[in-house]
């Protein structure tokens, strides 16, 4: 088949690699040239495993960028995954997407005949009510042209770290169509993932397919959210919450995926997708309790991992070294990252904070370009007063020796990802 996938951000490029290397011709859309030159020359515009090797592979082939909507349509189907900014109170902005659509609109008004067909997927993820707003910008850029366009919605359940993987192995695809058209244009464009990886194939409707999506992101959310505040609890009460969570993931009610308890969530999907849900539902009249919670919990647990460190040493002055940058480990996305809180809240107790990670440290330099960065984690506890881990990069498992050059020995881990030794005051967070 060939396709047109607007955008070119973390789900696009991964959709749009993978995809190509699935054995069709796929053309990315993006606004950003320096993205569409480092896709043409076969580089990856951002850190994920597996990424860069399918975007040299197929790029100049299967695979071609282009900042210009003069050059759609390719093929009769058009994917777009733009990015839907969030206002200070979690609801979604889908103007930016709005925009794009419009002008896809506008592109195959031009060139779509009285018999041809055309199907317009969302890709990026937007409330249920959002999509008569994409419908009517589509319909705007549309007109009165001649041939018919269809709009549906196929979120993506890929998570940073591991979005090739899951894009070729998933457990789901959700289809929200509404024709049988559309379906069928679909499951061909998969069909090499469905006879690969055996998933269940969702078909419903757009709105539903939509909804899908958040359901699943808050489900979670709320999953990690309620595994910490356990954890918080069994810390106070002496008890190790990982043996905890041992226990109750073996009822198959529960699971055990998702009980490790820690410094909370972050990234692009969980934090924006709860508030914006959160957002939709109070606009319809009701109060989603329990997301309001989950949110709740997530941002009380950084703060508890600078009062665990600061109840061991004195903030003011204190050099403090930051493990793990990134939300989590995997990507340099610091969108959400815990890090972010935890930075504030050291440096607005007076500690002079020196951060490290292996791919986020120039991003995080972006957003705190007056820290101190090193380019190794031995570098950044060499002469700490405290040290905070909060990504659970492998690598941190391995320090050992290097906490030794720390000038007070206090790590507050919330990952669980160093082994308590000689030498050292270890604090877990909920454990």
């Amino acid at each position: 088949m060939e396709l047109t996938i607007v955008g070119s951000g973390y789900v696009g490029t991964t959709v749009a690699a993978c995809l190509a290397d699935a054995g069709h011709r796929v053309q990315a859309l993006d606004i950003d040239a320096s993205i569409v030159a480092r896709i043409n020359a076969g580089e990856s515009p951002i850190v994920e495993p597996g990424l860069e090797e399918l975007i040299a592979t197929h790029a100049g082939d299967r695979l071609v960028a282009t900042s210009d909507y003069a050059n759609l349509p390719t093929g009769n189907l058009t994917m777009l995954s733009i990015q839907t900014p969030t206002h200070d109170d979690g609801r979604i902005d889908v103007g930016p997407l709005a925009g794009a659509i419009e002008s896809v609109g506008a592109r195959l008004a031009e060139v779509l005949g009285p018999d041809d067909r055309h199907l317009v997927v969302i890709k990026s993820t937007v409330v249920p009510p959002a999509l008569e707003t994409l419908r009517t910008a589509l319909a705007e850029g549309f007109g009165d042209a001649s041939g018919t366009v269809e709009l549906a919605t196929n979120p993506e359940f890929q998570r940073e770290g591991h979005a090739v993987e899951d894009f070729r192995f998933p457990q789901k695809i959700v289809l929200g169509v509404e024709s049988s058209w559309a379906e069928t244009l679909l499951r061909e464009l998969y069909q090499p993932v469905i006879d690969a990886a055996d998933p269940v194939v969702i078909v419903t409707d757009p709105p539903t397919a939509a909804m899908i999506k958040y359901a699943n992101n808050a489900f979670l959310a709320a999953k990690i959210s309620l595994i910490n505040d356990i954890g918080n609890a069994c810390k106070a009460f002496g008890v190790d919450a990982y043996e905890v969570a041992d226990a109750i993931g073996t009822d198959d009610r529960i699971g055990a995926r998702f009980l490790r308890s820690g410094v909370g969530f972050g990234g692009s999907c969980f934090p924006k997708d709860v508030k914006a849900l959160q957002g939709a539902a109070r606009d319809a009249g009701y109060d989603p309790m329990m997301l309001e919670a989950a949110l709740a919990v997530n941002e009380h647990q950084p703060r508890r991992l600078v009062e665990l460190l600061a109840e061991r040493i004195e903030l003011a002055d204190a050099r403090v070294a930051v493990l793990g940058l990134a939300f989590k480990p995997g990507t340099d996305d610091i969108r959400n990252s815990r890090a972010i809180p935890v930075i504030e809240r050291l440096r607005e107790a007076g500690a002079t904070v020196v951060g490290y990670d292996p791919v986020a440290t120039t991003n995080m330099r972006s957003r705190f370009p007056d820290i101190e960065y090193t380019d190794t984690a031995s570098e950044a506890l060499d002469g700490a007063d405290g040290a905070v881990v909060v990504t659970d990069w492998d690598e941190f498992a391995a320090l050992d020796d290097a906490f030794d050059a720390m000038a007070d020995p206090v790590v507050v881990d919330g990952r669980r990802v160093i082994e308590r030794r000689d030498g050292i005051e270890y604090v877990g967070l909920t454990w």
